[in-house]
């Protein structure tokens, strides 16, 4: 009997030592890093692997994420394309693993998907901000998420259109990516929002890029008349209404003749609104570098943060645009 408890503590004691090795005992993101209370910018490897450049508000983002790092004078920062590919995103955020990035920050190309990797980061100690769109993950997977609420920006969208329709009417709608939050977020948050007397007669995907918005126009106008069939479009960002816009135009579709109102707030949409075709606005702030490394600094010391960072927004109309567009940064 006593040498068979022997024998069992000796298993134990190996099994543990095992563990240890494989990274058992890694900290919990919530203890900080290494350097923690200390930690400064310049001890900062953060990986971004951004989910692609299909747009100018992706563009702007990306910009701020490089400015910002460059500005705070970080150890490294550790960017990738995704291209719109969730496998690339999912290799990329396995490779800074392996780097031992400090923080990863991720902006998701759709929101299911995620747990596996997530849960590898956090039994790596490493804790993971989810930018811009948002995951259907546990929460207990990932420190926190900093960008917008893209329910209310659709629920901004419907105030438009039922100030803009007061009599009711039809709208088609060109969606973003399938799957991702922000298409998710501002289509749920339309629907909620939008009057009994408006009613949503198609709706498409665009995924988010003027190219693939311009034939998805030209489908619609096939299939229901301008003015007749629907008498608005809701679009669910800036890059997909320059693409509609050159459909309507060479479909003989004139400024103003549709009630249009899109997301994001880019110089491209400013223009729509000075030339007539957009009637709102609803911003989408990319600008989130600053926010990101602030919370990444925090997470390494250990500090207390948010879970739901929401970046401040508003809609913007065609009264003031041509006066505003000079001062966009994206």
């Amino acid at each position: 009997m006593k040498k068979n408890l022997l024998v069992l503590i000796s298993v134990l004691m190996v099994a543990s030592m095992l563990l240890t090795a494989c990274g058992g005992g890694a900290k919990p993101a919530s203890e900080g890093a290494s350097c923690a209370p200390n930690c400064t910018y310049k001890d900062m490897v953060l990986c971004y692997p951004q989910l692609g450049a299909e747009s100018d508000w992706r563009t702007a983002n990306t910009a701020s994420i490089k400015e910002t790092a460059e500005k705070l004078g970080i150890k490294q920062l550790i960017f990738s394309d995704a291209q719109q590919k969730q496998e690339n995103q999912i290799s990329a955020v396995r490779a800074c693993i392996q780097q031992g990035a400090s923080v990863i920050a991720l902006p998701p190309v759709v929101e299911d998907g995620w747990d596996a990797v997530l849960t590898e980061a956090k039994n790596a100690g490493i804790p993971v901000i989810i930018v811009d769109r948002s995951v259907s993950a546990d929460a207990s997977l990932y420190a926190a998420h900093i960008g917008s609420n893209m329910e209310l920006e659709g629920e901004r969208a419907a105030a438009e259109f039922n100030k803009l329709l007061p009599n009711g009417g039809a709208i088609l709608e060109l969606s973003g990516t399938t799957g991702s939050g922000a298409a998710v977020g501002r289509a749920n948050g339309l629907r909620a929002k939008l009057n009994a007397n408006i009613k949503i007669i198609d709706s498409q995907t665009g995924n988010f890029t003027r190219a693939e918005a311009l034939p998805v126009m030209q489908a619609f106008l096939q299939k229901y008349k301008p003015g007749v069939d629907f008498q608005g479009i809701f679009i669910h960002n800036d890059d997909m209404g320059i693409g509609a816009i050159e459909a309507l135009k060479a479909a003989g579709v004139n400024p103003g003749d549709l009630v249009i109102v899109s997301v994001d707030g880019t110089r491209g949409g400013f223009q729509a609104m000075v030339d007539g075709w957009f009637q709102a606005d609803v911003e989408c702030n990319p600008l989130l570098g600053p926010q990101v490394f602030e919370m990444a600094l925090k997470l390494m010391n250990g500090q207390t943060i948010d879970h739901e960072v929401l970046t401040d927004e508003t809609v913007y109309y065609p009264d003031n645009a041509a006066d505003l567009l000079p001062t966009r940064k994206y």
